[in-house]
């Protein structure tokens, strides 16, 4: 294969150390050309002392200056350190990569994202929201660049995986139908709460949230696996990057989390793509696509694994995921404001500013209010995901009030 030039966007989250894990094990098929993190700068030193990139990007201009100094320091004062978000897209788009892992959580990953696909490159999407926040705007982007677009979440790469390779060719445009399909069937845990008793879910706690049984995931990921919320985004991405209906993709709780997604063919046969649940699998899968090479991944035992369970989703435990598949059946403008206020409840919750039963509140609420706005351009996204949050961080305040005036 062609040694790929990277450029990884979030390489100090889970993503970001995961898809670098992959990479140093195959220095002769890949170079790190640019990284960036929001502010870590301890980690990303490190990873600039072991990838040896050219330059780096660090969204908050102290922690650049911080970065840049230990770099100086450290006789590495060769990788040039940039910050800002404008900064972020000039990497993704630059010239001297041919490849992106698009890994920025949240819509902050939107931007940058969508540079690398203007920029008609090989990107790598972990980052959901781009396509939740603005679905057709991105998929007809791709199609105007020629930009090859491999899913990672490992649902999507599974789904991917079990298609044909002429529909794997052609993300967002491909007529699954023609191909012989006729349902998507996405998998879910079903989180660390789907045996809780649904009236003890209000008094759960932000760690309690985090502790997914099966996957090492950070915390906003965590919480949204916890409310299915995580489901939901995947649904919305799931319809852009299949190009299907929303009654073309079903749910199915799979607590073991070893079958990643399947794929369901009018003939009766349903493939399946399987494997221990780490995220070193699906990056190894599309860095290397349509190679395959080790991902230090270990190899699924069937002898010790545990039973294949499979169960409807209950949507009461879970309305968050309930309100993601109406969002996407009700158009653009609820997908972006749906997003924009998970992450606004989410990091509330994690804050000790919501119950865990309240961000659901806060989403319903919001997307209710923005359910009609018109979404045209890219810049419409981005000034309704501004209105939402600002709007969400109102409720937040409300319920906060609403909360120390019964305390008091």
């Amino acid at each position: 294969m062609v040694k790929r030039q990277l450029c990884i966007l979030g390489s100090t989250g889970s993503i970001g150390l995961s898809t670098l894990d992959v990479v140093r094990r195959h220095g002769d098929k890949f170079t790190v050309i640019s990284l960036s993190a929001n502010a870590s700068v301890d980690k990303m030193f490190e990873q600039c002392r072991e990838f040896r990139p050219r330059q780096v990007v660090m969204v908050s201009g102290s922690a650049a200056k911080a970065l840049e100094q230990k770099l100086l320091a450290s006789g590495l004062g060769d990788i040039r350190v940039f910050s800002g978000e404008q900064a972020l897209a000039d990497i993704a788009g630059a010239a001297d990569t041919d490849t992106v892992m698009a890994a920025i959580v949240g819509a902050s990953g939107l931007m940058p994202t969508l540079a690398a696909v203007k920029a008609g490159k090989r990107v790598l999407l972990a980052n959901k929201e781009a396509l939740v926040t603005s679905g057709a705007i991105f998929i007809d982007a791709v199609k105007t660049s020629g930009a090859q677009l491999l899913p990672i979440d490992s649902e999507h790469n599974a789904i991917f995986q079990c298609l044909p390779q002429s529909a794997q060719q052609a993300p967002g445009s491909c007529t699954l139908a023609d191909k012989g399909v006729s349902k998507i069937l996405l998998t879910g845990s079903g989180g660390p709460f789907r045996t809780l008793a649904n009236e003890l879910l209000e008094s759960v706690t932000p760690d309690q949230a985090c502790a997914h049984p099966n996957w090492d995931m950070g915390r906003k990921i965590s919480v949204d696996s916890a409310t299915m919320m995580n489901k939901g985004l995947e649904f919305i991405e799931a319809k852009w990057l299949f190009n299907v209906a929303p009654e073309d993709i079903q749910v199915v709780l799979h607590p073991q989390s070893t079958i990643h997604s399947m794929v369901q063919y009018k003939d009766g046969s349903v493939l399946a793509q399987m494997g221990n649940p780490d995220m070193r699998t699906p990056i190894a899968h599309a860095l290397a696509y349509p190679d395959r090479i080790d991902a230090g991944v270990a190899d699924l035992d069937f002898f010790t694994a545990a039973a294949f369970e499979f169960q409807p989703v209950d949507f009461v435990k879970y309305p968050n995921l309930k309100l993601a598949i109406d969002a996407c059946t009700w158009g653009q403008g609820a997908c972006t404001a749906l997003n924009a206020a998970n992450e606004v409840a989410v990091e509330a919750f994690l804050n000790g500013e919501l119950k865990f039963t309240e961000i659901f509140t806060i989403n319903e609420t919001s997307v209710k209010k923005f359910v009609s706005q018109e979404i045209a351009n890219i810049n419409d996204v981005i000034a309704l995901d501004r209105r939402v949050r600002e709007y969400a961080h109102s409720l937040v305040a409300a319920v906060k009030q609403a909360s120390a005036g019964e305390n008091n």
